[in-house]
């Protein structure tokens, strides 16, 4: 689950600023990142709450970083839905 560093500078390549870390789409990618993780294991471990919790507090942090950004800028927001395919 845990993200190498290089997995990490791939993710952060594809935002605007590669040193902004803490941007709402490096979030949201990383976000994205540990909860298709999460949802892997969980298709394996179906009894395990404690990840199944963690994913839907996961799943409630993106979902609030996309309303900020949907509020922010909405050219953004259209942009990291298309990059990570999440709306369709």
């Amino acid at each position: 689950m845990k993200l190498t560093n290089e997995e990490k500078k791939n993710s952060y390549e594809k935002q605007k600023s590669k040193q902004n870390t803490g941007s709402p789409e490096s979030q949201i990618t990383l976000f994205t990142h540990r909860i298709s993780h999460l949802t892997a294991h969980l298709k394996k471990h179906r009894k395990d709450n404690a990840s199944r919790r963690g994913l839907v507090k996961l799943v409630g942090k993106r979902k609030r970083l996309l309303a900020y950004l949907e509020g922010e800028s909405f050219d953004r927001y259209k942009k990291i839905i298309g990059d990570l395919g999440l709306r369709k």
